[in-house]
């Protein structure tokens, strides 16, 4: 007898927003597949994937096939200098080569009103037009922006291009995370107001689990409210193609 039991995939889920939207999603009843860089975080359960090397995004979608996928939270994330090993610019291949490609990569195993998560940021009003994709950038801040506002015309254009799909992006605030360089992180420990990761993980959770009917369909989310003016179809569509070409997706 089939399992059907929810199953959610989180990337970037050894630590901060989502290790604690995996721990919600489990405390919900959700079956929960972790992955992230660090075997020694994860855990034994755990799927180890590096997106600083495409191959390891073909080897981790191998590794999930055959499963039903009801929600893909693309929650990896990276700011930093330099080129991967594919060749391109590190924090855009972490923040949306490597999630457009296992997206694209694990499609069939999304039912019917499965959705897609991306993990954004308000960093994206800084970023640059994200095409072309392939492009390296002068600073991990301009990439990090610009890979920021690809997760959201991402999100957008896979409502046309996917339209059995549900697909949403958000910013989860602020959050004291593992995340970025050492000096970023001692002013993530240390500077007041700032998120929890639980806080964080709130609006995936929510995202992944509201009705339906509830969410507008390819909105960008800010504080659980879909934000109008991140919206630019023409740009979404010519990333989508622009992407698609350079993994050689068509």
């Amino acid at each position: 007898m089939e399992d059907l039991t929810p199953h959610v995939v989180i990337t970037g889920a050894s630590s901060g927003i989502g290790q604690a939207a995996a721990i919600e999603m489990a405390r919900r009843g959700w079956r929960v597949t972790l992955v992230g860089r660090s075997r020694e975080r994860l855990g034994p359960a755990g799927l180890v994937a590096d997106f600083t090397e495409l191959a390891q995004v073909h080897e981790l979608a191998h590794r999930l096939k055959g499963q039903r996928i009801d929600v893909l939270a693309n929650n990896a994330g990276l700011i930093k200098r330099g080129s991967t090993v594919d060749g391109f610019d590190a924090t855009m291949q972490v923040n949306h080569l490597a999630p457009f490609l296992l997206s694209h990569l694990l499609r069939e195993q999304l039912p019917d009103g499965a959705r897609i998560v991306n993990t954004s940021s308000a960093a994206w009003a800084w970023g640059a037009d994200p095409t072309p994709p392939g492009r390296r950038f002068p600073s991990a801040w301009l990439a990090y922006s610009t890979s920021k506002k690809a997760n959201i015309l991402f999100a957008d254009e896979a409502t046309r291009r996917w339209p059995t799909l549900r697909s949403y992006s958000f910013h989860p605030g602020v959050v004291r995370t593992r995340f970025g360089t050492p000096g970023a992180k001692l002013w993530y420990k240390l500077a007041p107001g700032l998120s929890t990761p639980e806080q964080g993980a709130d609006q995936l959770v929510w995202l992944s689990t509201a009705p339906a009917e509830e969410l507008v369909n390819g909105a960008y989310y800010v504080d659980r409210r879909p934000v109008d003016h991140a919206k630019d179809e023409a740009a979404a569509s010519r990333l989508w193609d622009a992407t698609a070409s350079l993994l050689a997706l068509v």
